[in-house]
């Protein structure tokens, strides 16, 4: 790509900004569209709503009417409720439908500082479907009767007109987010068929906005499952998705960006339907999810049905205890897997070193900002040889600049390229230098680099966590807010994504200095350095503003690093050690009577070029 063309990428880029920002709507026209859609969007719903009401109607309507139902006396009551709570959470539960209603979290505060909710009663539903002989039953519509109540059980109870019921026995365990969860019918075989072994599940869940940026947050939010035999997996998280499963789940999960609910079953859930419906920002919600399934279900009573559910933050090492308390231990449930640490390589970077290293920090009670800063320094630390080994093969390079520029003055037509190259991998070689030898220590360090990007996003501990301008470090730090979306940067500017991309300008320019050994570089490669760093105000404007400082942090630290390397390398006695080498290499070759591997290579390439093109002008001649 030559400059006149990347000129024009980018002037083409302004102006279809400037277009866009142009013919943007005034605010009256958007308020004006906004009450439109809004109407229609009312009216959408009030219709959906008189459906869901009438079918509702009808439902309850049938089966009041049907006195002969053996849960006709469970058709009608008084919603109550019952709270379950340790020193985590606090779990209410109804005995409408005999199910949770809402979880509240109390380490965790919401962004009005009041304490973390999961979900309520209008944003939660669980319903089992019992097919039998002659009815089915539906559980959420119908009333159960509390029992066995303290401060960490209750058992709902679904009474028949006889001497039968269906228990669902909840569990808060301590020290836990875990609740313990069993349904068993007792005394009802003869109102399941003796073919029956399995019960329908839906479990649906509005998930809410509980962070400051809709889009980052929207990043980490989707619906989660573990197949029994292999790895988590995920629906979609920029988009609508639904997918159906032939093979058996562990446990779903219904997760935002730091907190989940997961439902777990010990036999395993089948037949299973995900979806998940993503939700219009400034609805207070991020996605619409929704979950069909079977399990096992003992008609008999002889064994219960065992499920759990988790409701909590998706901290690593909660969930890896949490693992110890599941039911089903023939595999390993995984739970952790809610955390992404990144690629595989990377996630065990991240499990083992950089997750121990943080909390290590963390627990001498400094600022999260001071432990990143901590954890920066450190990281830069264990990179350095190879860091330092990058430099020197630069350095290397760069000393012997006069001899490079000498054979571009040799060779400056281009169709004497192949031998130009040659010529300069000749002089790399005589003096023992390898231009692919700052490669490798620079791949080396890439899977570090990687882990904390992977890490900071979805450390729960820098959740409202402030450091110097920034009240979140979970967040962006918008220190400027304009209230209008602007394309592909939003309505606010993150300060510490502006010092990034500006240590990462500086860091180009003083790393394209340092690396200039006098070869030519292709055209526009140079502005396409300089672009890079500009574009990542876009990329990470909205991204958390402690990735920004730890990007910032370290490319600052890498400047520092290269300067000291420039100020304390003895170039001249660097030169004189590879006229060393160069020395010493012709000795060897003198000796051997040969060139090196790479040489030989060149030299024969070279030949194979000149006897082709031999061929081609005597062809041309004979013409």
């Amino acid at each position: 790509m030559d400059k006149n063309t990347l000129v024009g990428f980018v002037l083409i880029g302004a102006v279809l900004i400037g277009f866009s920002i142009y013919n943007r709507p005034s605010q009256e026209e958007m308020e004006r569209a906004q009450r439109y859609q809004d109407s229609i969007q009312t009216i959408a719903l009030q219709e959906q709503a008189k459906r869901e009401a009438e079918l509702a109607a009808q439902s309850a309507q049938a089966l009041t009417l049907d006195s002969t139902s053996l849960f006709f006396g469970a058709n009608q009551g008084t919603e109550q409720f019952t709270t379950l709570e340790n020193d985590l959470v606090k779990v209410t539960f109804s005995n409408k439908g005999g199910r949770v209603v809402s979880a509240t979290l109390k380490d965790y505060n919401n962004q009005q500082g009041q304490p973390l909710t999961l979900f309520n009663e209008e944003e939660s539903a669980m319903n089992f479907a019992f097919e039998g002989k002659n009815e089915n039953i539906l559980t959420e519509d119908l009333f159960f009767q509390p029992m066995n109540v303290t401060d960490s059980t209750v058992t709902m109870r679904l009474q028949t007109t006889g001497a039968g019921y269906i228990d669902f026995a909840y569990r808060l365990l301590p020290e836990s987010y875990l609740v313990n969860f069993n349904v068993q019918a007792v005394g009802m075989q003869n109102f399941f068929p003796a073919a029956q072994k399995t019960v329908n599940i839906d479990w649906s869940q509005l998930a809410r906005q509980q962070e400051k940026g809709y889009d980052f947050e929207q990043r980490y939010t989707s619906l989660t499952y573990k197949p029994v035999d292999d790895g988590s997996d995920y629906l979609s998280e920029m988009s609508d998705d639904k997918e159906t499963f032939e093979e058996p789940m562990q446990w779903i999960a219904f997760k935002n960006q730091f907190f989940s609910s997961v439902l777990i079953a010990n036999q395993n859930f089948e037949d299973v339907t995900l979806e998940s419906k993503i939700q219009k920002e400034g609805s207070g919600y991020m996605k619409d999810y929704n979950a069909e399934m079977t399990t096992f279900f003992d008609p008999t009573g002889k064994k219960a049905t065992e499920l759990q559910l988790y409701l909590g933050p998706n901290h690593f090492k909660t969930l890896l205890a949490t693992n110890d308390l599941v039911i089903n231990q023939d595999e390993d449930p995984e739970l952790e897997d809610l955390v992404y640490l990144g690629w595989p390589l990377v996630r065990e970077i991240n499990r083992w070193f950089t997750i121990n290293l943080f909390d290590w920090l963390s627990g001498w009670g400094l600022n999260m900002g001071l432990v990143l800063l901590l954890m920066t320094f450190i990281v830069k630390a264990i990179v350095y040889p190879a860091t330092y080994k990058s430099y020197m093969s630069s350095a290397k390079m760069r000393v012997l600049k006069p001899y490079i520029e000498k054979i571009n003055a040799k060779y400056p037509n281009p169709e004497d390229a192949l031998k130009k190259q040659q010529e300069t991998m000749q002089l790399y070689s005589e003096y023992g230098v390898s231009p692919m030898g700052g490669c490798l220590p620079m791949l080396i360090q890439m899977p570090v680099f990687m882990a904390l990007f992977f890490f900071v996003p979805n450390a729960i501990e820098l959740r409202q966590e402030s450091f110097l301008w920034a009240p979140d470090l979970s967040t962006y730090d918008d220190v400027i807010n304009w209230g209008v979306n602007i394309p592909l940067l939003g309505d606010h500017l993150s300060l510490f994504c502006l010092l990034f991309s500006a240590t990462n300008i500086l860091n180009t320019w003083y790393m394209m200095k340092q690396q200039d050994t006098g070869q030519q570089q292709m055209p526009g490669m140079k502005i396409m350095m300089y672009l890079m760093p500009v574009m990542f105000i876009f990329i990470f404007n909205s991204y958390s503003s402690g990735l920004n400082y730890y990007y910032f942090i370290s490319g600052l630290i890498g400047i520092l690093t290269t300067i000291i390397l420039r100020k304390t390398t003895n170039e001249p006695k660097l030169l004189a050690i590879l006229e060393a080498n160069k020395a010493k290499n012709q000795q060897q070759r003198a000796t051997k009577g040969t060139q090196g591997g790479l040489m030989a290579k060149l030299e024969a390439l070279q030949k194979e070029q000149e006897r082709l093109q031999k061929e081609r002008m005597e062809r041309m001649n004979k013409r």
